[in-house]
């Protein structure tokens, strides 16, 4: 009989291998608060989490060696095209491993619409819930509250959902 220890161990190693083949993970729900950090954007500019108060924000954690980050980005520029007129916004953190040139190459190539942010020394990812795996992409709403995060490609649908239901909230 196994125990508990293996039980759990085997658990971890199933949630791992989930996630190497792009399933998602929910981290939850709630209503704390994004902390707060300073997003250095390609073009030098910076942003803060202060200026997404409101709208409703995704902020991505992904990197271009991530597969999973690169299947998921046309579903995430479609997510952007379909409300940022509404009050939504999207901000790409890359990692800190990511080489800038690589991530300039992608945003220009890809023409990404919204905001990416270079995370070169790591402190965004750290005061994000040091954010190790990727993409991890979180939903903040219009009060600058985290509501919902994933860890993988999140269900686009019910993103969508969560997203119209967010910005219908005063």
């Amino acid at each position: 009989m196994a125990s508990k220890t293996a039980k759990s161990l085997l658990a971890g190693v199933a949630v791992a291998a989930a996630l190497g083949v792009g399933a998602y993970v929910y981290l939850g729900t709630g209503q704390s608060p994004a902390p707060q950090s300073t997003f250095v954007l390609l073009d030098g500019s910076s942003k803060t989490t202060a200026d997404m108060q409101g709208k409703v924000t995704l902020v991505n954690f992904w990197a271009t060696s991530c597969t999973t980050c690169v299947a998921e980005m046309p579903e995430i520029i479609a997510t952007y095209n379909k409300y940022q007129s509404k009050g939504f916004d999207t901000m790409a953190v890359a990692m800190s491993y990511d080489p800038p040139s690589y991530v300039v190459n992608y945003a220009e190539t890809r023409k990404l619409p919204f905001k990416v942010a270079i995370d070169n020394t790591g402190s965004v990812a750290k005061a994000w819930g040091d954010v190790q795996l990727t993409p991890t992409t979180y939903i903040v709403n219009k009060r600058g509250q985290i509501v919902k995060s994933y860890i993988g490609a999140p269900n686009f649908d019910e993103l969508h959902r969560l997203i119209e239901k967010l910005l219908a909230e005063a």
